[in-house]
């Protein structure tokens, strides 16, 4: 069984110039967790939900057990409150970041013609979900986890061309 036989031929994609928040009304929208990033129609890379939520981590602020002095119980809620305003404007700017600043742009890519299994290892073995299909140069499909287990699975149909 080869890629082309269970992939996705239509592709939800984003363009390079798209904002955060238009990838993630997409993402929502379409009921997926990535997509690949097109600059005109060339490849430029993949945003996934995990890219999109790492914008919302925040610094750390250390681990490690320490009692607070009687004048620093005072500070502490003052502290408090200031991270919590930096992390609301963080919050408010990220759907204004373009996709550029999120996305992963070394992608792992399949021909149509390349079995199953190899697609199968590339996703283990680079801990990735999906594989855009790359034929002579050009976004032709997307093959996930998923479509590779239906597929196993004999639940997808064969498109034949």
């Amino acid at each position: 069984m080869n890629v082309r036989d269970v992939m996705q031929r239509e592709v939800v994609t984003c363009q390079i110039d798209d904002t955060v928040r238009t990838v993630t009304s997409s993402l929502k929208e379409h009921d997926i967790s990535g997509m690949p990033v097109l600059d005109g129609e060339r490849l430029a890379g993949i945003v996934t939900e995990s890219d999109v939520l790492k914008l919302l981590e925040l610094p750390d602020r250390g681990s490690g057990l320490l009692l607070p002095s009687p004048l620093e119980i005072i500070e502490i809620p003052l502290r408090e409150l200031i991270g919590w305003e930096e992390a609301k404007k963080a919050l408010a700017d990220v759907g204004e970041k373009t996709v550029p600043a999120i996305m992963t742009k070394h992608v792992h890519t399949i021909s149509p013609d390349d079995p199953v299994e190899d697609a199968s290892a590339l996703m283990v073995n680079h801990r990735i979900n999906r594989l855009p299909v790359i034929e002579n140069g050009k976004l032709i499909g997307i093959v996930t986890r998923g479509d590779i287990i239906s597929g196993l699975a004999g639940d997808r149909e064969t498109d034949q061309d």
